[in-house]
């Protein structure tokens, strides 16, 4: 494919290969890159991370990230974008790869679909490309019969990972389902759904695809910012000093959410200027227990420079090989925990509820549910803190924002908390629920003469009742009850018990009680007062269990007595009078006995429930007193092995030090002796070289790892490999007087390479300058010459073989 640079406002083009020019970083918008000058200085810039973010944002499930070989974690975070967009993203198998620090950061994190050798790579990325997906003209549609395999699915993820998923949006499960599908090139769901039947292993990554942990540091920096300056001072305005805060944050992923929560409390405490000492407790949980494991780490790549202030990083955060570890101060803010937010029950007594971005992953019933459970989670007042892209919908009777353009809300003071309790899958749940109070019986048009008599006997005859739920709210009513309940004063309350007028508020309050123990109970002859008339009734209350639909709920009938009035005696008014008052008297008595009764039940049932709470905090209290004894003993040894491992880290300085020196010595010793050396391994690739032999092979430090075969040399010696595969095979050095083309002369000498343990590792080309003794040599011989010519031709006579000894 063609390869061009980038540049700006280049619209993307099929079958070309665009390279970043250097010092830029890249972003793309409707398929047209964009260059801009980098924000953070050379050796912290993450240009991959910058590209693939904006790719993932402008192309959503349409891209494909690929990592490479690689230093550092450059692209991790672009990785996680588009993961988390639906995109498709590949990695580079490690193995092969020459440096594997990118797609080994990838892999560990669990983002990688693909894993393969990079020659693989583009038969994979094909191969989704080709593939029948379930998606027809950019939206997502659901098969004929798709509702019934993902029945199957979500039965087969319960029974191997212990985890619902009913609650998650169809369309992001079918999403999620797409991508394994596309991975596998599997193009029916009922084929996917047997394959996940017979193979634990892609239940378990389908469970870890559906999970969607995405996260980073300070997500919306603005909301952050707001909570830093205006949410948590407004908190701690209403603590005394030394007081905590509590604060949950479901669905934590990574763990850089609750970091990100405890810093910017940290903060805002040293923005106050108060000598006022406040803490923060945090509980943070997740579904996935391996992100819990990474969490409870607190370590991270380096690529959160990008969202991390450089001056928060450097506060909070220690470099670590290449990573940053939050310091302790903040992870000991932070209590980590594995918990299914929609099945186990929550966290109460909460000031702070943190929760982005995982709502948008739930069907609207299941919000609806978890916004009621995080009211009963808060304190009154609480606040609750959602992602960008989230609101309270229909659950504006649990709270009222403080900021809605950040997500900021705080619980209503009549949230509805018994509401809540009741949505808990721990509780009976409501059943639907029934007309409204001031909804009539009859609004609904009669459909014949029976339901004509019917409602006419029900409005006339029958009695005044009301259908309440557990909590006492009116939840139906029949007939007129406007003599024994009247609305309340002020803001509008259903409450039965805040309704009841005087001389039955106090009995309900006590008859609710016993009937939750004994079912059902009447209270007679109750005396109340309406309209300026003293009426007698009569207050039947009965928990109701059948039908199944209204199980949980109380039904309270009134029933007037029709009392003839009191003949006056001989002692007239004021012995009626004093009998009246007499009859009051003892009224009040049993109902005090009563309440006393009641209470002295109630203090015993309670005294025993403390009498086994407190054994069980003496056992959790041995128990942790054993756990302290182990973690003392865990830190005596730690201390130990900390002393040990100071002592080889002295031992292993002192190593690198005579190393050093050694190393030193050899470096001196092969440049004092001028001779040219080059070091080569088995595939005679060079492994080192000394300065004199640059002027024999043109050799940069660059060449390290190099065939030298490959390089430009001044030898004219094709024989030198054949002859150095010899030495490797027979052990035998081979000298050589060679010259180069520049006319100097060299003794080569080939040695094998033989390391400490006597292993032979290559071979060793040393030469010789013998140049000045060749130069000699030629003129020794040429001297000889003319002395031997010059003996022949000065005497002009030829000596007898026989006399040459005496004449000499």
């Amino acid at each position: 494919m063609k390869v061009v640079q980038i540049k700006d406002r280049m619209r993307v083009k099929p079958d070309q290969v665009h390279v970043i020019p250097p010092d830029a970083d890249l972003s793309i918008l409707n398929g047209i890159l964009h260059l801009m000058k980098p924000s953070a200085p050379r050796g912290l810039r993450l240009p991959i991370d910058h590209f693939l973010r904006s790719l993932a944002d402008d192309r959503k499930e349409q891209c494909v990230g690929v990592v490479l070989s690689g230093m550092g974690s450059d692209g991790l975070a672009g990785m996680r974008a588009i993961k988390e967009s639906g995109g498709f993203t590949l990695a580079q198998e490690p193995a092969e790869a020459k440096y594997d620090s990118m797609p080994k950061s990838v892999i560990d994190a669990g983002l990688a679909d693909i894993v393969a050798p990079a020659s693989e790579l583009p038969e994979r990325i094909i191969g989704v490309a080709v593939s029948r997906p379930l998606r027809a003209g950019g939206s997502l549609q659901i098969p004929d019969k798709g509702g019934c395999w993902l029945g199957k699915i979500l039965v087969t993820l319960r029974a191997r990972t212990k985890q619902d998923f009913s609650a998650y949006k169809k369309s992001t499960m079918y999403r999620r389902i797409e991508r394994r599908m596309n991975i596998h090139k599997i193009d029916r769901i009922e084929t996917y759904a047997r394959m996940l039947q017979e193979n634990p292993q892609e239940t378990a990554l389908l469970f870890k695809e559906l999970l969607i942990g995405v996260t980073s540091f300070f997500r919306d920096p603005e909301a952050w910012e707001h909570l830093r300056t205006r949410t948590l001072p407004e908190l701690l305005s209403g603590l005394p000093d030394g007081g905590a805060l509590r604060a949950w944050v479901p669905g934590c992923s990574t763990g850089e959410e609750a970091y990100s929560l405890a810093i910017t409390f940290k903060e805002a405490v040293e923005a106050l200027n108060s000598s006022a000492l406040y803490s923060l407790q945090i509980f943070a949980t997740d579904l996935d227990p391996d992100a819990i494991e990474a969490a409870r780490q607190g370590t991270y790549t380096a690529n959160i420079e990008g969202d991390v202030p450089g001056e928060l990083l450097a506060r909070y955060f220690t470099a670590e090989n290449g990573s940053y570890r939050v310091v302790k101060s903040i992870r000991e803010m932070v209590v980590f925990a594995t918990q299914n937010v929609i099945g186990d029950p929550p966290f109460t007594r909460i000031d702070l509820l943190t929760c982005r971005n995982l709502l948008i992953y739930l069907e609207q019933e299941q919000q609806s549910k978890l916004l009621a459970l995080f009211a009963y989670s808060l304190n009154e007042g609480g606040v609750l803190f959602l992602g960008s892209a989230e609101s309270i919908g229909g659950a504006s009777d649990h709270f009222y924002p403080l900021d809605g353009k950040f997500r900021i809300f705080r619980r209503a003071d009549r949230s509805g908390k018994m509401f809540a309790v009741m949505t808990l899958p721990h509780f009976q749940p409501l059943p639907p629920a029934l007309p409204a109070p001031e909804a009539s019986i009859s609004s609904s048009p009669s459909k014949n003469l029976q339901d004509m008599a019917d409602q006419f006997l029900l409005s006339r005859f029958t009695p005044a009742a009301v259908l309440v739920n557990e909590a006492g709210e009116i939840l139906y009513i029949n007939g007129r009850t406007g003599n024994y309940l009247e609305p309340a004063a002020g803001k509008v309350n259903w409450n039965v018990l805040a309704m009841a007028r005087e001389g039955l508020r106090n009995e309900l309050t006590i008859a609710f009680q016993t009937v939750r123990k004994h079912g059902s109970i009447t209270l007679r002859n109750l005396k109340v007062e309406a309209g300026g008339k003293v009426r007698a009734v009569d207050v039947s209350i009965q928990a109701i269990e059948e039908p199944q639909s209204l199980r949980g709920m109380v039904m309270l009938t009134f029933s007037e007595q029709n009392t003839p009035p009191r003949k006056c005696s001989t002692r007239g008014k004021k012995g009626v009078a004093a009998l009246e008052r007499q009859e009051h008297l003892e009224h009040e008595l049993e109902q005090m006995r009563f309440v006393l009764r009641t209470t002295v039940e109630e203090m015993q049932a309670s005294q025993e429930e403390l009498k086994s709470a407190n054994e069980e905090l003496q056992s959790t209290n041995e128990e942790l007193q054993s756990t302290n004894e182990e973690l003392t003993t865990s830190r005596e040894e730690m201390q130990s092995l900390n002393e040990e491992l100071q002592t080889l880290n002295a031992e292993l300085q002192d190593k690198v030090d005579e190393l050093s020196m050694t190393n030193d010595d050899m470096e001196n010793l092969l440049n004092s002796t001028e001779i040219a050396t080059i070091f080569l391994d088995e595939k005679f690739r060079i492994r080192r070289f000394t300065p004199q032999a640059t002027a024999i092979v043109k050799l940069i430090p660059g060449d390290v790892g190099r065939p030298l075969a490959d390089l430009v040399s001044d030898l004219p010696y094709p024989a030198l490999f054949d002859e150095a595969a010899e030495v490797l095979r027979t052990l035998v050095y081979v000298e050589r007087e060679i010259s180069v083309r520049d006319g100097r002369w060299f003794m080569m000498r080939i040695n094998p390479y033989r390391t400490r343990d006597n292993r032979i590792d290559g071979v060793v080309l040393t030469f010789h300058d013998i140049s000045q003794a060749k130069r000699l040599e030629a003129r020794l011989r040429e001297t000889s010459a003319k002395f031997e010519e010059l003996a022949g031709i000065g005497t002009g006579v030829v000596v007898p073989a026989n006399e040459t000894k005496g004449r000499l």
